[in-house]
């Protein structure tokens, strides 16, 4: 009987090294992708490897412990940054290419527009001095204040920052959103006065969390972690309270007008289709591709009709041209939508113009989407960032 076990063992180890199920060859990969890391940074430049920040959805960035409080954050695909101790130096021989932040992180140039909701959660409002959004650009409360009291300065947006005012105030870091791509210049310039640039990557998680859990990368520069996870994990028990339902296989599009006349959706591997889909909705559209980076795509209304026309629910973006109060007002971007089965139902809704500011809240608004597909008569007064038209 043990030999015929033995035969049993080897012959299934040898199969195993020729062909494994998805399950084992995936659980393969991180163990080896684990093992690999720990190697890797076990050492950097004389920095002993401690541990890593644990990350639940979040895939475009990583942060690794180093002893004597030293971190070393990792920016998918857009370099590196070794946050040091208040009162030590960065070690001799650290790779030129990792960028050096001093804490106390302060007098940051926040450009990432995103990233605003999440220092406002962790109280770190105060590490903040320049803003590349002016007040009447914002529609975080705390934000446009600041902007008007004059405790964070507007310091010209992306393309166009005022260097003279950024140097005046001492910057030791800016964040800038992926649109600085399309003005390199202005990194490398911020980066020749000694001031690193973070690119700001949460727009590329394809998981709704993955964006909010962002949270914990600024916990680490504020040294807040434990009350990052803590809000963290909020929006993520609202996501468990709704993630387990049936799928009510009601169909939604999500969508605005533009200025062409054209019907602006998301892709369907985007997190806001994600989030439908969650709630227990079905996207309408789910074969959109992702030939470039960006997460949505224009249509003509001629397709949009022919995609979405049938679709249970339909939810109007609000971020571009303000937010709509009637069918009416949404009738007169384009006379077609009158046919659409879910204005005949009056399934008709929109989101608020803060949504994608508020990244802080994505669980709240899943629940939203949810109790509007759920509920015959959702009491409105329960709903954050969406609202019926009338």
């Amino acid at each position: 009987m043990k030999k015929k076990i033995h035969i049993l063992v080897s012959l299934a180890l040898s199969t195993s090294l020729l062909a494994v199920t998805p399950v084992m060859a995936e659980t393969s990969e991180t163990e080896t992708k684990t093992e690999q890391s720990t190697e890797t940074k076990t050492d950097l430049a004389g920095l002993k490897y401690d541990h890593s920040l644990e990350l639940q959805y979040a895939d475009q960035f990583s942060v690794d412990y180093y002893e004597g409080g030293y971190a070393l954050i990792t920016i998918e695909g857009d370099g590196q940054f070794l946050l040091v101790p208040e009162g030590k130096d960065a070690p001799e021989g650290l790779d030129k290419d990792i960028a050096v932040i001093h804490k106390p992180v302060q007098n940051i140039y926040l450009v990432a527009t995103s990233a605003m909701d999440l220092f406002c959660a962790l109280d770190g409002l105060d590490s903040i001095s320049l803003s590349g959004t002016d007040a009447d650009g914002w529609y975080i409360d705390e934000a446009k204040k600041a902007l008007e009291d004059g405790s964070i300065l507007f310091a010209g947006k992306y393309s166009a920052p005022d260097y003279e005012l950024i140097l005046s105030k001492n910057c030791g870091l800016a964040i800038e959103s992926t649109m600085i791509s399309h003005s390199p210049e202005v990194k490398e310039k911020l980066e020749s006065f000694g001031i690193p640039v973070l690119v700001e990557h949460s727009s590329y998680e394809s998981y709704p969390l993955g964006r909010t859990e962002w949270l914990k990368l600024y916990g680490v520069l504020l040294g807040k972690e434990d009350m990052a996870d803590e809000l963290f994990q909020e929006q993520v028990e609202k996501l468990k309270s709704v993630e387990d339902s049936d799928n009510t296989g009601k169909t939604v599009a999500f969508f605005y007008i533009n200025s062409i006349g054209a019907a602006n959706v998301r892709k369907s591997n985007d997190y806001v289709s994600k989030m439908i889909e969650l709630a227990g909705g079905k996207y309408i559209f789910d074969d959109l591709g992702d030939e470039n980076a960006l997460s949505t795509m224009n249509m003509q209304m001629e397709e949009f009709y022919a995609g979405a026309k049938d679709a249970d629910y339909i939810i109007y973006n609000s971020t571009i041209d303000g937010e709509l109060s009637s069918v009416d007002q949404l009738l007169s971007k384009s006379a077609l939508l009158g046919d659409f089965k879910a204005v005949k139902d009056g399934n008709v809704w929109c989101t608020s113009q803060n949504l994608f500011q508020e990244t802080m809240e994505l669980g709240t608004m899943i629940e939203d989407i949810h109790t509007m597909l759920t509920s015959d008569d959702p009491d409105l007064d329960t709903l954050t960032y969406m609202h019926k038209l009338k």
